[in-house]
């Protein structure tokens, strides 16, 4: 994938306790990305390095476009739309009404035009209690996959036709047949299941040719896998917990790279938000009701 391993540089002066979650926005030129512990919703423009700060009054742990200014955003309970010019949360749906040991982490809009976001078991040893949801702008919330630990790793391939998904804990990720005109998912296989040591899979990112960018945020690397599970690449990083790539720029071949900041025994590594342009582009993404085919 690489003549030389990339090197990455950090965007931003400031530490991410618990950054993930980004998205590149074309029209603003701008990426989202959130910190969920802080809380806050983040702007950075790449060009005049400017950051923009948005305070939240809850944890906000995903992001993802609309056809407006607004963002539609999950919660740590609920899906909202967030309104930049103000700053305001409007809740659209709950999607877990039932289920206190749990709250949403990843979430993205797919090719369909839904907003897909999983939840995960709060506590450790984390239990199958979680699951991922299809969310549609009239607030429709359709339980798509059961039994999750911690759901991760979303994803799409450039033609629409592959659904990623992962579930840190277990861990595995699998790929699913999916269907951009419904939104129905069938057929999972399994992709790659790497361990610990070698880095639990968390958000993740499809290039322009199909492969798969995951965080591994146990090993401070991005493991690169093409569509049949072959490890392509594995890139360490000069981060410990990298969260989630994304690709973005003014020609999508600039990877973004959120992070946790992870203590240990031999010290303490601040998470970041970190940056690379990289031979690769990112595959289209989609805004909020509106679907790629």
């Amino acid at each position: 994938m690489f003549m030389n391993p990339p090197t990455f540089t950090s965007c931003i002066n400031i530490e991410t306790p618990l950054g993930e979650g980004p998205v590149w926005d074309s029209d603003r030129g701008l990426l989202w990305f959130v910190d969920i512990l802080l809380p806050a919703i983040f702007s950075f423009d790449p060009d005049t390095e400017r950051l923009e700060r948005y305070d939240m009054p809850v944890a906000v742990t995903s992001i993802g476009l609309t056809m407006d200014e607004r963002l539609i955003v999950s919660t740590s309970k609920d899906i909202c739309y967030f309104q930049p010019a103000d700053g305001t949360l409007e809740r659209l749906v709950t999607p877990e009404t039932d289920r206190e040991m749990n709250r949403l982490n990843d979430g993205k809009v797919g090719p369909d035009g839904a907003f897909w976001v999983g939840s995960m078991h709060v506590v450790r040893p984390s239990e199958p209690t979680a699951a991922l949801y299809r969310i549609t702008p009239d607030g429709n919330c359709t339980r798509m996959i059961e039994d999750i630990h911690v759901s991760n790793g979303l994803a799409w391939s450039p033609d629409h036709q592959t659904m990623y998904h992962a579930d840190s804990r277990v861990p595995f990720i699998k790929t699913w047949d999916f269907d951009p005109s419904s939104g129905n998912i069938s057929r999972p296989r399994l992709l790659a299941a790497p361990t610990v040591e070698e880095g639990l899979p968390d958000g993740a990112a499809v290039d322009s040719e199909g492969n798969y960018w995951s965080a591994g945020v146990t090993g401070g690397c991005i493991h690169i896998f093409a569509p049949d599970g072959t490890l392509l690449q594995r890139i360490d990083l000069p981060m410990a917990a990298p969260t989630m790539p994304c690709f973005g720029g003014r020609d999508g071949d600039i990877l973004f790279l959120t992070g946790l900041t992870r203590k240990s025994e031999t010290g303490v590594s601040a998470g970041k938000l970190m940056a690379c342009r990289v031979k690769a582009r990112g595959a289209p993404i989609s805004r909020f009701g509106v679907g790629l085919v």
